[in-house]
């Protein structure tokens, strides 16, 4: 039967044209709409495996040992093992050796603050242990605390210790067991889930121990890697420390011994809150990267009992894996909320050259030393690393100093610098040098008549091209601004412009002495200070143009 396509007794819908064409043979199936459909798969056979069924989860990773045998030399043996913050790849191997003995030793938890610390090992934080889903971990621990550090004093006594791991699903009571000074414990566990968790000791009573610095990461990459490429992978452990001065005033390198204090750690009043271990440690040392690299922050809060809302200024978070499992993930993320134990993956575009900081948006905490860098190269336009708890520049112990230096940033710091060069007006790095103290006196009490009779300062004038306003500043604050400009060019060590500028070791105040860190007593004597008002004559200034 011949068909008319413009007949409507002829018309067909498609489903009658494949009807035909299969009935008709293969000479007609190039009809259109007629390509053979392929059949239904079968969803039991093909739907890909359940990642978290736990029947295919190993839960029999045998008993723990606990034997005399102890470790010597290293404190920490393994290949998924990284010693800093940046993390190294995984390791291809299905098992994974780990060793962490425990240590008791002295760290420096900011500039000549020396802690007496409990450590996993050696150092705090604990190393990063890296590993894959479905990897096997064969983890051994000697409880070494009876072993004096090199060189050193024990500071404190040895005792019990134990490890817990949070990615892995054991009995506490076998494997998390607490183990003498000289007793090696050993067990084994499957890492079933992804995420980035939290190791630390679970000895009796395990707050003192975590805070004491008993804690680390541990990643656990999902079974077929992460969905996206970076291009590097750095690892952020923030924690408290809750410090007081030794009550037997021991000492260490000639620095005062802090210990713990345990009434701040019932409180929750930590005196330092911190990255990796140390106050402004990675201001000190950033993290290198450059402008349109990926970057994969693996984030951790051992607390051990305040709330960290991470956050890094400049960029946003376009991706956020919560415990650092990419199955929870958020989109856009500005900060990341995280209990204590609690991680999250977080990555993001370094979109131009700078210096991006990492901080903790709980700003009480980021003034206690949560607080780093990633370094990207020098912005464009210059500007200053100056944000949250870096100040301008370094804090005097003096306590006039530090009055003078408040009144310095917050009436001076637009048009002056103190080593970072001149601004509107000029830099005052070595002024006191220059100038005498009557002349001093005389410039901050009334430079406009100053510039009505003395040559100098109508130099100034002409250099700079604006007049110094009157600030109206009292004696007492007159003689504290020349204070810390003493201060200043005694103990700074300018080192180009960039901001702060660091002082003379041991003529700052410590980090948690600071006005925006910690409270906390501070002895420190008033020196007698001669009054500008009674200061000699002024000398010839060595450099016309400046103050």
């Amino acid at each position: 039967m011949a068909i008319d396509p413009q007949s409507s007794r002829s018309r067909c819908n498609p489903a009658f044209l494949c009807i035909l064409a299969l009935a008709l043979g293969s000479t007609v199936f190039s009809l259109p709409g007629c390509e053979r459909q392929p059949a239904p798969r079968s969803t039991a056979s093909s739907a890909p495996a359940d990642p978290y069924d736990t029947s295919q989860m190993d839960f029999k990773p045998g008993l723990a040992t606990v034997s005399s045998e102890r470790h010597t030399g290293p404190f920490a043996a393994g290949d998924s093992l990284s010693l800093d913050a940046t993390v190294k790849p995984l390791s291809p191997n299905g098992v994974k050796e780990v060793r962490l003995d425990t240590t008791h030793k002295i760290i420096e938890i900011a500039p000549g603050v020396k802690f007496s610390a409990w450590t996993f090992g050696d150092q705090v934080p604990g190393p990063i242990v890296r590993v894959r889903v479905g990897d096997r971990i064969k983890f051994s621990m000697t409880n070494r605390s009876d072993e004096p550090a090199p060189g050193l004093q024990v500071m404190a006594a040895p005792m019990m210790h134990s490890m817990d791991f949070h990615a892995a699903m054991v009995s506490p009571q076998d494997k998390y067991r607490s183990v003498a000074p000289g007793q090696t414990i050993s067990f084994e566990f499957t890492a079933n889930y992804p995420g980035v968790y939290m190791y630390h000791c679970g000895t009796p009573m395990v707050l003192e121990h975590i805070a004491s610095g008993m804690y680390g990461m541990v990643i656990v990459e999902p079974r077929n890697g992460y969905p996206t490429k970076v291009d590097h992978e750095y690892a952020v452990v923030q924690s408290e420390f809750y410090t007081k001065l030794d009550p037997q005033k021991r000492k260490v390198d000639g620095q005062p011994l802090y210990v713990l204090d345990g009434e701040r750690v019932r409180t929750k009043a930590p005196t330092y809150t911190v990255f990796n271990g140390r106050y402004n440690g990675m201001v000190d040392k950033p993290l290198p990267a450059k402008p349109g690299e990926r970057i994969r922050l693996f984030v951790l809060n051992v607390g051990p009992s305040n709330t960290s809302s991470f956050h890094v200024v400049g960029t946003i978070f376009d991706r956020v894996w919560m415990e650092g499992n990419p199955d929870n993930q958020w989109r856009g993320a500005q900060t990341v909320l995280l209990g204590s134990s609690n991680a999250a993956i977080v990555e993001f575009v370094i979109p131009e050259a700078g210096s991006y900081i990492m901080v903790d948006h709980h700003f009480a905490n980021a003034s206690q030393g949560a607080i780093g860098l990633i370094k990207a190269g020098a912005a464009a336009g210059g500007g200053e690393t100056e944000h949250h708890n870096i100040p301008a520049t370094s804090a005097p112990s003096d306590p006039l100093a530090v009055k003078g230096k408040l009144s310095f940033e917050s009436k001076c710091l637009a048009c002056h610098s103190i080593g970072g060069g001149d601004k509107l007006g000029p830099d005052l790095y070595e002024v006191s040098k220059r100038r005498s103290d009557a002349w001093l006196g005389k410039w901050l009490k009334a430079p406009e008549q100053m510039l009505q009779s003395d040559a100098d300062a109508k130099a100034m004038l002409d250099k700079y091209k604006l007049p110094m306003p009157n600030q109206n500043l009292t004696d007492e604050e007159i003689r504290e601004y020349v204070i810390y400009f003493k201060w200043a060019d005694t103990n700074l060590r300018p080192q180009g412009k960039e901001q702060p500028q660091p002082a003379v070791p041991g003529a700052a105040l410590p980090p948690n002495k600071t006005l925006s860190g910690s409270p906390g007593a501070l002895a420190v004597p008033v020196p007698e200070t001669q009054s500008p008002a009674k200061a000699s004559a002024a000398p010839s200034a060595k450099e016309k143009g400046k103050p």
